[in-house]
């Protein structure tokens, strides 16, 4: 079987790959483990998660994403290679990608997105921005004079653009997203139970009770986990609540919607009129957190909507956007760092 088109969805905390005519047929965390003693690589994607917290100290599991963008060119490459080499076992052809990037990146980082995905054997590489991938993977028509708002909240940064007649009006990216919150999980825990615990389990914490928006009378529900007693040392088992942990997870969601406030302000009435009507995007994996779409609506008084699939809603747009490299304008495909 000879992949042609690929796209992938390169995020801070998962990678997705979709394929034209197959979907999605990879989708495993963007981690990556590294012996230090010879600089080689132990495992990559789901093994490498699995050893998060579990490794010797010469062995160790590296995000080579930060923030969105790659922090560790080396090992970036050779996960996109291996990821690559897993979807085109018995593919001839070198693939076409298209490859996702946040809405503030530099054209340094856009390089260097490009040149590992050229090393790890692709044919000819596009970069698209990531609120326009969700839109495509959400079904939206963004050739027609409508301005559609999505906000993607991924792993390492949150993208807002407001899109008009296949084009980016305003947009913004900030580097807050699901990983900055499970750090406010964490801090709060250390500091009002003097306990450590690690990022899955402020994961599994943020996603089993985390809540951006309660009222009076909604249900409480809570959660045992463990951690380390930073007083004593020792293991301890402790009980969090939604209610408790409710305005840590507001606070950063305060931020995103500052931004979206922000691109509101810098959009042309016009276009603020068929956002108004046509209500918010919700897209990725930090946009399912519970009560977010609530919040965003009471603080904005724009309707907020969660997409169908939120987490795959980008990696289905970047194949869709094999059909569009003729129409979509400046801002989607820079010219500047097509590979051919």
């Amino acid at each position: 079987m000879a992949f042609e088109d690929i796209g992938i969805d390169l995020g801070t905390a998962s990678v997705q790959v979709c394929v034209e005519g197959h979907g999605i047929v990879l989708e495993e965390p963007s981690v990556v483990a590294v012996n230090t003693k010879n600089n080689t690589i132990c495992a990559v994607g789901e093994e490498a998660y699995k050893m998060i917290g579990r490794t010797p100290a010469y062995i160790r599991a590296i995000h080579p994403l930060e923030d969105g963008v790659i922090s560790s060119y080396e090992v970036a490459e050779k996960m996109v290679q291996y990821f690559l080499k897993k979807c085109c076992k018995n593919s001839v052809l070198k693939p076409r990608v298209v490859l996702c990037v946040p809405s503030g990146v530099t054209e340094v980082e856009a390089r260097a997105v490009v040149d590992a995905a050229v090393a790890s054997g692709a044919r000819r590489v596009y970069l698209i921005e990531e609120p326009v991938a969700a839109a495509l993977g959400a079904d939206i028509d963004i050739s027609q004079p409508n301005g559609r708002m999505v906000v993607d909240i991924g792993g390492g940064t949150t993208d807002i653009a407001v899109i008009s007649l296949s084009g980016v009006v305003t947009k913004s990216s900030i580097k807050l997203a699901g990983q900055k919150m499970d750090q406010a999980v964490i801090r709060y825990i250390r500091q009002s139970r003097g306990i450590l615990i690690g990022a899955k389990t402020a994961e599994q914490i943020k996603k089993e009770i985390g809540s951006v928006y309660m009222e009076e009378g909604d249900p409480d529900p809570s959660m045992e986990a463990k951690g380390r007693d930073l007083a004593l040392g020792l293991p301890r088992k402790f009980t969090i609540t939604r209610r408790e942990l409710t305005p840590v997870l507001q606070e950063m969601a305060l931020q995103i919607i500052q931004s979206v406030q922000s691109v509101v302000e810098r959009t042309p009435p016009e276009l603020v009129g068929d956002i108004f009507v046509n209500g918010l995007l919700l897209t990725g994996g930090g946009a399912m957190i519970d009560g977010l779409d609530r919040f965003i609506q009471a603080r904005t008084r724009i309707r907020a909507v969660l997409a169908k699939d939120p987490v795959r809603c980008v990696a289905r747009g970047t194949v869709k956007a094999f059909q569009l490299l003729d129409v979509l304008q400046d801002g989607f495909f820079t010219p500047s760092i097509h590979i051919h």
